[in-house]
């Protein structure tokens, strides 16, 4: 997995709102927010986001809701002329933020899933919670508002995955393995982000590695990188702030792994092209993202991305 690990980091999408006298780099819910990148598997086994972030941070103190869709095209066969069947993955996602400590964050995300495929013995649906994941996340360095034109942010953090949604084994045996409501493991991962802000411009760029560990079934999902990159605006009229966003995403994802041996044609690499928009008034936000592949093999072409979407909505404490 280390070959993939390239030294672009970018980043997920972002926002902040408006600046004031006390303003830091990490400001409160109408100055700032952003989405870590997610924690998935490639095709949204365990989906945290598919790429639409691990969560949503709003404030010191906050409630939301998220709603992620992932359409996906994968071979019903083994053979170059196997039809195509769309598989969709949907998740709705509660999470919260909070404070522990000065410059210590805490998130949790707590995911449900229902996917469905239509191969040609008829239609496939799951349901259930997903794995739950808790992020902590140390402010290493954080500029002050009034010394600098470009206000700096780096925050590095780890987390774990907990195995609270349901494996099951006998997905492994097609073309998307990803097809389940967990991985059946406890992973563990690492993430870092850095910010930078000059006037209502700034970019974010981040990158976090997963490590997955081998399940009851003897079966292990291949570890994960994740970087991305995104622009944004930030446009602001009395309580009204409307931020635009632009960048790229990119996951890697190694070999899954079956009694100690890789399993052929599921590792891959995906890079989205992602645009979209905050919007924030009082203690709400409403964000909308889309994302579309520029390049993509995942599980030896089996497996194709078509389009990601995400819609979430925020509530400041």
């Amino acid at each position: 997995m280390k070959k993939y690990i390239i030294g672009i980091l970018l980043l997920a999408s972002q926002m902040f709102y408006a600046e004031t006298e006390k303003d830091t780099l990490y400001p409160n819910f109408r100055q700032y927010m952003f989405e870590f990148e997610d924690f998935c598997d490639a095709c949204g086994c365990s989906a945290s986001g598919g790429g639409m972030g691990f969560s949503s941070m709003l404030d010191q103190n906050f409630v939301g809701i998220r709603y992620m869709y992932q359409s996906y095209s994968s071979r019903e066969g083994i053979f170059n002329n196997s039809p195509w069947i769309d598989e969709s993955f949907n998740t709705i996602q509660a999470w919260s933020r909070i404070p522990v400590a000065k410059n210590i964050q805490v998130s949790a995300l707590v995911p449900y899933h229902f996917n469905s495929r239509t191969p040609s013995t008829g239609k496939q649906s799951i349901d259930g919670i997903g794995d739950i994941t808790v992020l902590g996340l140390y402010t290493v360095y954080q500029t002050k508002a009034d010394t600098l034109a470009f206000r700096h942010t780096l925050q590095a953090g780890a987390g774990v995955k907990a195995p609270t949604g349901t494996y099951n084994s006998a997905n492994n045996g097609s073309v998307n393995p990803s097809f389940q409501l967990g991985t059946g493991s406890w992973d563990y991962l690492l993430a870092t982000e850095y910010v930078v802000k000059h006037k209502q411009f700034g970019f974010n760029a981040m990158v976090n590695y997963v490590f997955k560990t081998e399940n009851n079934e003897n079966y292990q999902f291949g570890d994960q990188f994740n970087y991305a990159g995104t622009f944004f605006y930030v446009i602001e009229k009395q309580k009204f702030t409307f931020v635009p966003q632009a960048g790229l995403a990119g996951e890697v994802y190694a070999s899954n792994r079956q009694y100690g041996e890789d399993v052929p044609n599921t590792k891959g690499d995906i890079l989205f092209g992602r645009t979209g928009f905050e919007v924030g008034m009082n203690k709400f936000s409403f964000g909308v993202n889309g994302m579309l592949p520029i390049s993509q093999n995942l599980t030896g072409g089996k497996v194709e991305a078509n389009y990601r979407l995400a819609l979430n909505l925020n509530y400041s404490l």
